[in-house]
């Protein structure tokens, strides 16, 4: 389908991929996995031929359509959002496009009506009449309302706008599809039917994405950038990571017995294997690891950091009370008597459908905002830890080194004690001498981790912690909060994070909370608490 011969990329001293080598079959699912600065989102734009690489070259098989997730936000603001979306394809978009001016011609000629025979014959074999069904199908699919099709690109806010460009990818049931973070601003209920729709899709799939529940779900094959390769394994990116640790966890006991070795690595096969059969993939994609090799994968160059949240202090039976906390903007109720009391050892996902609900209950919170009424009150033994959903005002004064912007939040001024802190969030050596105002999102992230892994508080608050973070440091953020004590309250749209981590749901809608001792997959998956929502964000239900 699509094949990659001796891909080669180097920007100065720096190489990318040398001499790559990858084939890309029809059917199947690949995510495409590596570092930050790997080059994966680059590898994606040379495959659809928006990059060149220095050599090597990429084969397309003959007649298959390549379709690509857009990254221009404002590439169709004078164009309807429908109109948009049959864009996506743009071979019958040229076709209706060249027909509908024919027909308004007003000297419509002999010539012109046989044109127009073509046209249409062509139109009719590439199913043209079902292009505006199909493509108002993928709108809605994706959370676009009905009354907003006919709408201007323009109009729409940023987060309407990706999903259109989303919608335009997948339209016209492309023979290659090739998405960059899919599901970037999208709710957990669009990526389930994202996801459900990839399942579906017959042809091939070429996905970059941070979501690993996501990744997991969707992908048959992971193509893994590392050590400036670029290699294919069978199976998705859970049994990527847990083999990659075994075979790292082997490498270092060069001296196990391979006896020993052999009946580890098979145990694990079997055991994945188990686990994968009852999947969402194994019974609605059909494609599941046909065969797992565990030999064939190499330990990992990349690096973890290390988030370890500990508690200076115990909290008492007394963590927080919230009473009738309602809070509006512009008279639309984004909190509605928020009422719920948090106990010892509760771990809780505040979810919403409004993103700004969910921020704003964490800076009132934090003390940034004030409610309309209601209040809160936490207990004598919290402490709290707050990482917000945007960080920039942390980092907007004077810029200085790492080492200063992180002392000024410091009890202990010592300077291997800040470089203890920054060591475990990889800014090891001159890095920490980086300024401030040159970090990457990812990078200012992981110094907001470091100021709260200093509180040591017993409460933590986090408002889209996996924002801008890698595979990696999502994998380690999500593992130091299973393994926390103390009680956390957060908002994550990765699903894997939030139903590893929560025990309990608290929703927040317009006319107010539905709250569940449950986990997020049992939470969706029960059917008289997906009535209430609808019910309750349609003002029909006051909870």
């Amino acid at each position: 389908m699509i094949r990659v011969e001796n891909l080669t990329l180097q920007f100065g001293k720096r190489i990318l991929f040398d001499e790559a080598n990858v084939l890309f079959a029809q059917g199947n699912c690949y995510g495409v996995i590596g570092a930050n600065g790997a080059g994966k989102s680059t590898f994606l734009k040379i495959l659809s031929g928006v990059k060149d690489a220095n050599k090597g070259t990429v084969h397309i098989e003959p007649g298959k359509r390549l379709a690509v997730l857009k990254q221009d936000h404002f590439e169709y603001d004078e164009v309807t959002v429908l109109n948009a979306v049959m864009m996506g394809h743009s071979k019958l978009w040229s076709i209706m496009q060249e027909k509908d001016a024919i027909y308004a011609k007003a000297d419509f000629s002999d010539a012109d009506g046989i044109k127009a025979s073509e046209l249409e014959e062509e139109f009719a074999e590439m199913d043209g009449w079902n292009a505006e069904p199909e493509a108002a199908a993928l709108l809605s699919g994706i959370g676009i309302k009905e009354a907003d099709h006919s709408k201007q690109m323009k109009d729409l806010n940023g987060n309407q706008k990706v999903r259109v460009l989303l919608a335009q990818a997948l339209f016209g049931n492309p023979d290659i599809l090739i998405l960059d973070e899919p599901t970037n601003d999208l709710d957990i209920e669009t990526v389930s039917w994202l996801e459900d729709f990839l399942l579906d899709f017959k042809n091939t799939v070429i996905v970059v994405s941070h979501d690993r529940h996501f990744l997991d779900t969707v992908c048959t094959h992971t193509v893994d950038i590392d050590f400036a390769k670029i290699n294919t394994y069978t199976g998705n990116y859970s049994f990527w990571y847990e083999s990659s640790q075994l075979a790292l966890k082997q490498k270092l006991a060069q001296n196990k017995k391979m006896e020993d070795k052999r009946k580890e690595m098979q145990a694990f096969i079997d055991r994945f294997s188990a686990n994968a059969s009852k999947s969402k993939q194994a019974t609605s994609r059909r494609k599941m690891l046909e065969k797992l090799n565990l030999e064939e994968i190499k330990p990992s160059s990349r690096k973890y950091p290390g988030i370890i949240f500990n508690q200076q202090r115990e909290a008492g039976d007394q963590i927080l009370s919230v009473k009738n906390l309602s809070y509006s903007v512009d008279g639309n109720p984004l909190l509605n008597e928020v009422d719920f009391t948090i106990n010892k050892g509760d771990k809780i996902s505040i979810i919403s459908k409004n993103g700004l609900a969910t921020t704003a209950f964490y800076q009132i919170l934090d003390g940034a905002l004030q409610p309309d009424s209601g209040g809160f009150e936490f207990g004598q033994t919290i402490t709290k830890a707050y990482l917000p959903n945007e960080n920039e005002k942390f980092f907007s004064d004077d810029p200085m080194s790492l080492m200063d912007w992180l002392r000024q939040y410091a009890q202990i001024k010592d300077e291997q004690y800040i470089r203890g802190f920054l060591g475990k969030m990889l800014f090891s050596g001159e890095e920490v001498h980086k300024m401030s105002n040159v970090l990457s999102g990812g990078e200012k992230v992981r110094c907001m981790i470091s100021r709260m892994m200093m509180k040591e508080a017993n409460v933590l608050l986090l408002d889209e912690p996996t924002n801008h973070l890698d595979l990696e440091s999502i994998t380690a953020f999500n593992n130091s909060l299973m393994n926390f004590k103390g009680t956390v309250i957060f908002t994550s749209h990765d699903h894997q994070f939030t139903q590893t981590v929560a025990n309990r749901i608290i929703e927040l809608t317009p006319t107010g909370i539905i709250d569940q001792l449950k986990t997020l997959d049992e939470y969706l998956a029960d059917k008289k608490i997906q009535e209430t929502r609808t019910l309750m964000y349609e003002g029909n239900l006051v909870g």
